[in-house]
């Protein structure tokens, strides 16, 4: 399961109930945060949350409003003691962005590494965990900037018929239904497809903020279980306004989750002119069912589909 939280849906500048952008997801102990705009920290206070254990942190791409949230970040979690490295991921420029902002922040009992996002699309795997995997996508905003699609995979059902037919000791079950391939002292060599059966339905959550509507979103997010997506604009006359400052309104991202199949839609980073998203829900909906405008602090556990 995937534990997933909106921290921010403000764009532009934070308002009284309105963070910056910021996601939070979890997986088996690891914490991924995606962006860190202005008032990340409080928006993690108020979850329960704590940015102590954070091990990645991605960004969209470095307009303030994703990013101007880092520094003191940084400070609080050096203030936790915390040791560990901190892997950060971005697009090109991240180090030197990275150390601008750091300007008030130089000392940190902990080290960051960097990744610099290559080419249009790139993927990561979280450390030890080979069935959790990130990839960045580009999209289509004033300046470089990424989305990001997390999959995590599922195994098929473990065989024990099968594993009794190939004559495989109990004591290699294990091993092999977590992926790995086992040789024995006597020559012999046990694989996982020898026990395990079709690789199941596994969790997909897509992210994207800032952008017009791509072709390259669509196939990202294609069957999303949920799909994060920007709704700058739900008034119908700023549709212009959306496209000369390269981002979308909430009715081209229903038609996104529409032609991608997704099974719900959260909506995100709002202009501070957008007061009450929900206003504009209802036409929204009429394109794509399961559009939700989501609040600050909104927060889902994914599940796979027979745990549900």
């Amino acid at each position: 399961m995937i534990d997933v939280c909106l921290l921010g849906t403000g764009g532009m500048m934070p308002l009284p109930n309105r963070y910056l952008t910021a996601l939070m997801v979890r997986y088996n102990g690891k914490s991924i945060l995606i962006d860190c705009g202005e008032g990340t920290q409080i928006a993690l206070k108020k979850k329960g949350w704590s940015p102590k254990p954070i091990d990645m942190i991605c960004f969209t791409h470095y307009h303030a409003d994703h990013i101007s949230g880092l520094p003191g970040m940084l400070l609080t979690m050096g203030n936790a003691e915390r040791t560990e490295p901190l892997l950060m991921v971005g697009p090109k420029g991240l180090e030197r962005v990275v150390k601008a902002l750091r300007t008030i922040a130089p000392e940190l009992p902990f080290p960051i590494e960097y990744h610099e996002i290559n080419g249009d699309e790139d993927e990561l795997l979280l450390p030890g965990m080979p069935e959790f995997r990130i990839k960045a996508f580009k999209v289509n905003h004033n300046i470089l900037c990424y989305g990001y699609s997390m999959e995590l995979d599922r195994k098929g059902k473990f065989n024990v018929e099968a594993a009794k037919a190939n004559g495989i000791e109990q004591k290699y079950w294990n091993p092999l239904q977590k992926g790995e391939i086992i040789h024995t002292e006597d020559g012999r060599t046990y694989t996982p497809d020898m026990v395990l059966g079709e690789d199941r339905k596994g969790i997909h959550l897509t992210y994207v903020t800032d952008s017009r509507p791509t072709e390259g979103i669509v196939k990202n997010a294609e069957k999303s279980d949920l799909f994060i997506c920007e709704g700058m604009y739900g008034e119908p006359e700023k549709l212009q306004k959306a496209r000369e400052n390269r981002h979308m309104t909430i009715y081209e991202a229903a038609e996104m989750a529409k032609k991608a199949g997704v099974k719900e839609m959260w909506l995100t980073h709002y202009s501070p002119s957008l007061v009450n998203p929900k206003e504009y829900l209802p036409k929204a909906k009429e394109i794509f069912g399961n559009t939700i405008a989501a609040k600050d602090g909104r927060a889902i556990t994914l599940r796979f589909e027979d745990e549900a």
